[in-house]
């Protein structure tokens, strides 16, 4: 495992977006250790800390900006935002393991929710994170989503939704140094975790790979700590190892 620093105690406010997930939860119990978080889900949470805010609220374009209106009137000092925004399958969305597998209906709504959701919510949030002190935007992104890294194939949707996604994020680097220099934008690999997203693909995972969502929170908290803002975004994995685009 690649040395990283422990994360320093921070006195802004981590926001964490998509709260429900379970890495969400764990990453969560660690930023209470550190100061303020401010938890958004479409779900009803049930935390009670002193230290956190939970919020319920829907994913539309109309529903962040109207959110993150309250939030930048609040004058809250964000030292970090997590996006946790993702899908790999529900009901009748399945990885495809070959192109009879495509459906429109599929892409569409793996796309809406792993690529045009973690961008609105980049472009609703730069007023609110752009300040004097550094911040981190991290967002939930996927090794699969490497096209230099695609020797296997299949899975069609969810590759290219996570690789629109890199793109997408490494252009908003470049904007977020000339508008909100203070920022730097992390792509976060958290390998294969033991959550009901990967629960139908474990069976073929060693079981030293299968993480646990408290060690992927414990990463991600250090991976922040090792960028630092630049017109070039950044994909890591948990292990603190760059990733090729």
């Amino acid at each position: 495992m690649k040395e990283v620093s422990e994360p320093e105690v921070c006195s802004g406010v981590s926001v964490v977006i998509g709260a429900s997930s379970v890495i969400a939860k764990a990453l969560i119990e660690h930023l209470l250790m550190q100061g303020p978080v401010i938890a958004i889900s479409r779900q009803s949470l049930t935390y009670t800390a002193k230290r956190l805010k939970s919020i319920q609220s829907g994913y539309s374009e109309g529903e962040i900006a109207a959110l993150v209106s309250e939030l930048a009137r609040q004058k809250h000092v964000i030292s970090n935002v997590f996006i946790f925004n993702g899908i790999l399958h529900q009901d009748t969305v399945k990885p495809e393991k070959r192109l009879e597998d495509l459906s429109e209906e599929a892409m569409n709504t793996l796309f809406k929710i792993n690529t045009i959701t973690p961008m609105m919510w980049l472009k609703h949030l730069m007023p609110l994170v752009k300040g004097d002190r550094k911040c981190v935007i991290a967002v939930m992104s996927a090794r699969i989503g490497s096209i230099s890294d695609n020797r296997l194939g299949g899975w069609y949707s969810y590759r290219a939704s996570k690789a629109a996604l890199n793109m997408l994020l490494q252009t908003s680097a470049v904007e977020y140094a000339r508008r909100a220099k203070n920022v730097a934008i992390l792509a976060f690999h958290p390998g294969t975790t033991d959550t009901p997203l990967s629960k139908p693909f474990q069976q073929n995972v060693p079981k030293e790979k299968l993480f646990s969502p408290d060690f992927v929170a414990e990463r991600l908290l250090a991976v922040t700590q090792t960028v630092t803002p630049s017109a070039q975004a950044y994909f890591i994995d948990w292990n603190g190892e760059a990733i090729l685009w």
